[in-house]
Formats: C-alpha cells, structure tokens, sequence
C-alpha cells in the first residue's frame, strides 16, 4: 500500500518562497492499495494536482473509479473538490463519504459549494457519476479488499478519523482533533478559549475519555499514523478552543496505540520551512529520550510511503 501527500497544510494554501519544501496546498492525503482505485482522503487544495495526475491515467477516458473519505466539511478540507478533474469527465465513478448530518444531506452539502454566486458549474453539471454515503461513528465497511474503520475527533462540529487496512498493512489519518483534555467540541461556536487544565465536569470529562479511548483503540498497531500537529504548546494554550494539537499530544497517543511511525500533519499555515524542520527535530528528540519504538516524520507534498506489501 503506498500513502502520498498532495496537501498538507491547515486552514489556507500558503504558496510561497517559505513553504516550498513542505508545500503550501491544504489537506489531501492519496492511499493506494496494490492493484486498486485510489482512496483519497480529505478534498483541500491538494486534491487538484492530485485529479490532474489521475487524468493522465484511466480517468482521462472515463474509465477510472475512486473513493474520497471525508473528514468534515471544514472549507480547507474540501475546498479543491470542484476543482478535481476526474469530475469533469463521463464515466469515472466517485464515491465521497463523510460524517451523517442532523440538519442535512450530505449532498446539498457539496451541492451548496458549487451553486452560484460561488461557483460557476453546478454539482448536477457534473459529467461523472458521483455518489454520497453518509457514515456514523464506529462505521467499518470496505472499499474493494481495503477494510475502512472510522471514529469521532474533537473538533468544532465534529471531524472523524480514518483507518484504512489493506496489504497487511494499516494507516490512521488523525485531522483535526484538538486534545481530550481541556473542551468538548461539538455543533457550538465557543467565543474565547477555556482555561487550560481547569477541571471539568465529570459528565464531559468521561465522553471526552471515551472519544480518546476509541482514537487509541482504532490506532492500535497502526504501520503509519498521519496526526494533527498543527499548534505549539504556547499557540495551543492560547486556542485550545480551535480544534488542533500538538506534536506532544500526538506523541502520547502513538506511544498508547503503539504505531510504527508517526506522521507531523496539517501545518500551521503561519509555519515557515525552517520552523517546521524545527518542531520535527523536536518531537525526533523527545521520542528517542522516551526510548520510544515509533519513528518520526513530518509530511510534505510529494512524500510517498509505502507500507506492507508492495508489489
């Protein structure tokens, strides 16, 4: 199973001299079992380059097929999907799945993405067969011989987590969370941040436990894990409120599950190269003083892995 990054940013695209080495395109992470469509997850800016590329394959005759997982409907994280070529011709067929709404269906969703004034070709325009599932937390289905498990994130009204297990191997993409320690994020906007280690109520404190639990448990023995890091410890403080982690957080939840290598995700979007280098040679460090097993990595654009059986 090979993993590829076409997207690794959170919040915004940051093209520029700064963010060249890592990228500047907000999230879209490309998991290919052998012998199989691909299994995208997240539709940020990314997921252009990525449609141009699968144009050059059996998508540019119509003849492709591909899956998209969602991890919510955060603007960063599905802001390229207009913009994914395989859409534009007949006969490719994507599937996009993501979180169950209370309020609406998920394809009035994408659909308000695409109507005017923002946009000007409608989803019903739309020359590919397109198809919507709606998943609930703790859903396991497949994807042809990939098992695909999902649980839920603490992030402002809701992310969830993927794992995807093929070829004897196993991903867990882990965006965005915020830790599950200080607030529960749920359909709120929350105005100014919480106290940082106050005590909360015992009533939150146990469904925040349990949500952290469910994370570990579907992390278990995972050979990658792609984990939110977006904040410092000092930016967290000051927004715990936004949804998004730190390296040590991520560290801790490797460390429990007892991954194989653990993967710096959804960079700050105010993070230069040379800062992100920076954290990623810290967190390197603390893992090797902890004497943990797991390695570190920090994606970029363009980083291809390649996990359990290739070819």
């Amino acid at each position: 199973m090979k993993v590829r990054f076409w997207g690794v940013r959170g919040s915004i695209p940051v093209p520029g001299r700064l963010t060249n080495r890592y990228g500047g395109n907000t999230s879209c992470v490309e998991v290919r079992p052998r012998g199989a469509a691909p299994i995208i997850i997240d539709a940020g800016t990314g997921i252009r380059r990525l449609g141009k590329s699968l144009m050059e394959t059996a998508f540019g005759d119509g003849g492709g097929s591909a899956h998209i997982l969602i991890s919510h409907t955060h603007w960063d994280h599905i802001q390229g999907l207009p913009f994914f070529a395989p859409f534009y011709t007949k006969g490719n067929q994507i599937q996009v799945y993501a979180r169950q709404r209370e309020d609406t269906h998920l394809q009035a969703v994408f659909a308000s993405q695409t109507e005017d004034p923002y946009f000007p070709v409608p989803l019903s325009s739309l020359r590919a067969e397109i198809q919507f599932h709606e998943l609930v937390e703790g859903a396991q289905f497949q994807i042809g011989n990939a098992t695909v498990t999902c649980t839920r994130l603490n992030h402002p009204w809701i992310a969830m987590a993927y794992r995807i297990d093929a070829d004897n191997a196993s991903v867990v993409y882990c965006s965005d969370t915020a830790p599950f320690t200080d607030v529960l994020l749920e359909h709120e906007f929350i105005k100014s941040p919480p106290k940082v280690g106050a005590e909360l109520p015992q009533a939150i404190a146990d469904k925040l436990a349990e949500m952290r639990a469910a994370l570990v448990a579907m992390c278990r023995g995972a050979d990658l894990l792609i984990y939110d890091t977006q904040f410092t410890p000092d930016e967290y403080k000051r927004q715990p409120h936004w949804g998004h982690s730190t390296p040590d957080d991520a560290i801790a939840v490797a460390r429990e599950a007892g991954i194989k290598c653990l993967c710096l995700y959804h960079h700050a979007p105010m993070r230069s190269d040379d800062a992100q280098d920076a954290i990623l040679e810290a967190t390197r460090a603390t893992v090797l003083h902890a004497g943990d097993a797991f390695s570190v990595v920090a994606a970029f654009e363009g980083l291809e892995l390649t996990i359990g059986e290739d070819e």
